[in-house]
């Protein structure tokens, strides 16, 4: 079983690896620039983002996921956004991701928060196949506008 434990800078060349893909998973690109600054936020005491990673015995990083907390409207308590999930090709079918995201929930309730959520994509049927025993599915769909 995979020991999930928050990321450390000792981390960082290992969760490069497991970032680029997930990036490369989802077709997309980014600077460099704010590669380095998500890593940054993530380490910093004083963001509200989180980094989490799974790893085996021998201390290879198996899969990552990232939080956000953030306010909401309807509720007193914050929220956690579950914003990045990814394991290695290798590491998947073998509990990794049913881990981290267990870890997130305790993570969140740790903060006092009143719920985890995340998005995914239609065609990640995997992903969804892990998801749909793990959560509810409230049907809301996302829009999105880019402002840059």
């Amino acid at each position: 079983m995979a020991q999930v434990r928050a990321l450390e800078a000792r981390d960082y060349a290992q969760w490069a690896v497991l970032w680029q893909g997930y990036l490369t998973f989802y077709n997309a690109q980014l600077r460099d620039e704010i590669t380095q600054l998500t890593w940054a936020r993530m380490l910093d005491a004083r963001e509200p983002m989180f980094a989490l990673g799974a790893f085996d015995e021998q201390g290879k990083m198996l899969g990552i996921v990232h939080m956000v907390y953030h306010r909401g409207t309807w509720s007193a308590e914050d929220h956690c956004y579950l914003e990045d999930l990814f394991t290695a090709p290798e590491s998947r079918g073998k509990g990794v991701g049913r881990a981290l995201i267990e870890a997130v929930y305790q993570h969140a309730q740790a903060k006092g928060c009143e719920r985890v959520y995340w998005h995914t994509h239609e065609t990640n049927a995997a992903g969804q196949a892990l998801y749909d025993t793990l959560a509810d599915k409230p049907g809301f769909i996302q829009y999105r506008k880019i402002l840059k």
